[in-house]
């Protein structure tokens, strides 16, 4: 018995452009923007980075100088995005559950970093943290130096990473009610004890995201620490600055590989937090 083909509408339907033509506008507009703005240029710098070769590129990207940066870069900005983890996490609660003057102050000065440039971030960061500045005058007679150090990198990378903890934190605290804590403190739970299991769990999410946007935003950096920092190989050299100084001398390949290893290190640390957020949702109200 002969098979007769199949129908035209069938193969109208099984060819892939018709599949496209249904696609939404707002799809195909989301779907181009990302393709122009994120994905081919993430492209663009793995294929460049490619040009070197197998052997090249794991020499650039383990000399002695890069591995510094990795170690000044990303550990100076885990530490950074941990601490403002804790602090931001004070500071949203402090602006959501308490009244007090000159809060709309406060709460809008928060979101500083993100409109203040960040060379003038850094020139400010400098000034203030030299051993002649405000701050680094007092703890110059105690042996701490800020600025032009790797302790001045941290100092820039908890600036410009702090607005992500407390701007992601301050909904979620607005969302959760109240008598939740009075009934825990009610049933004899302490306020330790209402902070740990009954406010902390939901929250977790939150600042697991906060955490990732604060650090990722410091991996980034350059405008800042450029200025605050000496920019010293094997002292407070970041990763961004190295890239840098290889396009001042026309070493192209080597600067894409020193961004292609940035790119996969952060893509890893935002895969291990995102698996993180997805354990800690398991607490949400």
């Amino acid at each position: 018995m002969a098979v007769s083909a199949p129908p035209q509408r069938d193969r109208i339907r099984s060819n892939p452009f018709h599949q496209l033509s249904k696609v939404s506008w707002p799809w195909r507009i989301t779907l181009s923007y990302l393709t122009l703005m994120l994905f081919l240029p993430v492209a663009a710098l793995m294929l460049k980075a490619t040009t070197v070769g197998a052997i090249d590129f794991w020499k650039i990207a383990t000399t002695p100088v890069a591995l510094a940066t990795y170690d000044v870069t990303f550990i100076t900005a885990f530490i950074a995005a941990f601490i403002n983890g804790i602090f931001g996490v004070l500071i949203a609660w402090i602006l959501v559950r308490y009244d007090f003057p000159f809060k709309r102050v406060i709460d809008a000065a928060i979101d500083l970093p993100f409109a203040l440039p960040t060379s003038v971030a850094g020139l400010t960061l400098a000034t203030v943290y030299s051993d002649n500045g405000w701050l680094g005058s007092l703890l110059a007679p105690l042996g701490i130096k800020v600025a032009f150090t790797r302790l001045g990198v941290g100092v820039a990378m908890l600036f410009i990473s702090l607005p992500f903890v407390v701007r992601t934190l301050q909904p979620v605290l607005q969302e959760m009610e109240k008598e939740i804590e009075e009934a825990a403190w009610s049933l004899g739970a302490s306020k330790w004890q209402t902070f740990w299991r009954v406010v902390l769990p939901p929250l977790l999410p939150a600042i697991l995201t906060g955490v990732a946007l604060g650090f990722s935003r410091a991996v980034g950096e350059y405008g800042s620490i450029v200025i605050v920092a000496a920019n010293v190989p094997f002292k407070d050299l970041i990763s961004s600055v190295l890239i840098i100084q290889r396009l001042e001398q026309y070493d192209y390949a080597g600067a894409t590989v020193i961004g292609t290893v940035l790119l996969g290190i952060s893509l890893l640390v935002l895969v291990a937090i995102n698996l993180l957020q997805a354990w800690g949702r398991r607490y949400e109200l």
